[in-house]
């Protein structure tokens, strides 16, 4: 039987499959029915409600420009019946940071929010030469 950290990465990683597929029933399948549901995708507000989640991810998956997305660096940690994913998306050259909530219902872990926006750049700290003591 697979732990649940595992369980959680491998229902992050069908999350990601389904985007890459762009797999609508795979998608809606991840994703909560009975409890509360939102995303906040780049630069958008937040999406609220399962049907409005749903819509937004069809959009997204149907649209010729739909982004191709690489998730990497994905840690889990569980809490009881509640547990959180937080990794890395290269998404067109460019990296955003994840957050992945699920729940468990009906024995298994579903996706109830996803968050995900860019990482600030941060440029390396200038080395400055050591002084010499005379």
């Amino acid at each position: 039987m697979a732990s649940d950290e595992a369980e959680v990465l491998a229902a992050n990683a069908a999350f990601y499959t389904a985007f890459a597929r762009r797999d609508l029933t795979a998608m809606d399948d991840l994703w909560a029915r009975r409890a509360g549901v939102a995303c906040v995708h780049p630069g958008w507000d937040v999406v609220r409600g399962r049907a409005e989640v749903m819509a937004s991810f069809r959009a997204i998956l149907t649209s010729p420009a739909a982004p191709a997305i690489v998730a990497t660096r994905p840690t889990a940690t569980v809490l009881g019946d509640t547990a959180f994913v937080v990794c890395a998306e290269s998404i067109d050259g460019n990296e955003l940071v994840a957050t992945n909530l699920f729940v468990r219902e009906d024995g298994a872990f579903r996706l109830v929010l996803h968050q995900a926006g860019p990482i600030a750049r941060r440029e390396a700290p200038k080395r400055t030469p050591p002084k010499v003591l005379n």
